[in-house]
This record gives C-alpha cells, structure tokens and sequence, in this order.
C-alpha cells in the first residue's frame, strides 16, 4: 500500500494517513488492525540537512525521531530512537522526523555529523507502527528545501515541482517493477 501524509501532500496513488507523527502513527495503527497492508511505502517531500540537493528523489528504510534540544544535550531520550526496515547491507540516508521544522543550518550540521540527511514529519512513525505490525515498508521523498531560515519559503515556492517530481518516480518505478 502507498500512502502519504494529506492535507496539501496528496498524491492520485497514494491513501492519505495523516500529519505528523501523531496523526499518521494512530491512522495507519487503525489501518493495520483492521486491513492490515502487504507492504507500506510512504512517499513525500522532505528538507535537506545540506548535501541532499533541491528535487533530488531519496529513497530509504531508515528513520530518527531526535528533537533539536537532543543535538545540544539539553535533553536525553530512553527510547530507541533510530529505527530501520531495512535488511540489505545497503547504506540508507537516514529520514528524522519531528513535529517540528528545522530552520537552523548550523544545527542542520549536527544532524549531517549523526549521518542523518533529510527530514520529513511522518516517516518514523511509519516505519514504527509497520515495525510493530511485522509489514515491509520504506519511503520514497522528494527535497524541496534546506533546513534553514529561508526552509519555509522554499518549501512554498518548490512544493507543487517537487510532488510533480515525486509522482512521476513513484509512477516509473511502479511499472518497472509490474513489467517484471
């Protein structure tokens, strides 16, 4: 099953779960109690710690969940909060999410030096409710901004394009592998 967040990222092939980690962990907790998916795919937009660039597609099984306050040890965590699906020894951009955006590039860098690339509200919840319920699942993004001061208005003026770009991948890959 391919599924997004909604609201204003809506995809013609995607089921919509939700914003954020709340909203998307407690409506795909209902999907999967009552017809629980194969497979799950998320696809989204995301926002670049640095070296990912503008529309570049990422594709990836791994997720974090670490807030801002964490990167300055002005808090801790007794959760597991790296989480993967992915059970290939290839390397994955690992995905934070968080309620919140980053605007912060020099915290963006702390991020870059954990080897976490990109940030997208929803996915470790996803990867967390598909972990619990045993079901395959990764995601698929698309980059619209830096997290920086400016993430805000990128993300505005670069949205529309890059849910284009995203569609048009997810489509691609999709026959590619139903023509196998």
């Amino acid at each position: 099953m391919i599924i997004c967040a909604g609201n204003n990222e809506n995809f013609d092939f995607a089921t919509p779960m939700g914003v954020g980690l709340i909203e998307t962990a407690m409506n795909i907790t209902r999907l999967c109690l009552f017809d629980k998916p194969e497979f799950l795919l998320f696809v989204g937009t995301a926002g670049s710690y640095g070296e990912a660039k503008p529309f570049e597609i990422i594709e990836s099984k791994t997720a974090a969940n670490i807030e801002l306050a964490f990167l300055n040890n002005d808090a801790y965590t007794p959760l597991d909060n790296v989480i993967s699906t992915n059970t290939a020894n290839k390397k994955d951009i690992i995905v934070n999410s968080s309620n919140y955006i980053s605007t912060n590039a020099e915290l963006a860098k702390k991020f870059l030096k954990l080897g976490i690339g990109i940030e997208n509200m929803e996915f470790f919840s996803v990867l967390k409710v598909a972990q619990e319920f045993n079901i395959p699942a990764g995601g698929v993004f698309c980059i619209t901004n830096y997290t920086d001061k400016n993430a805000h208005r990128e993300f505005l003026k670069n949205h529309e394009k890059a849910k284009e770009l995203l569609s048009q991948h997810v489509k691609k890959r999709i026959k590619e592998l139903t023509e196998k």
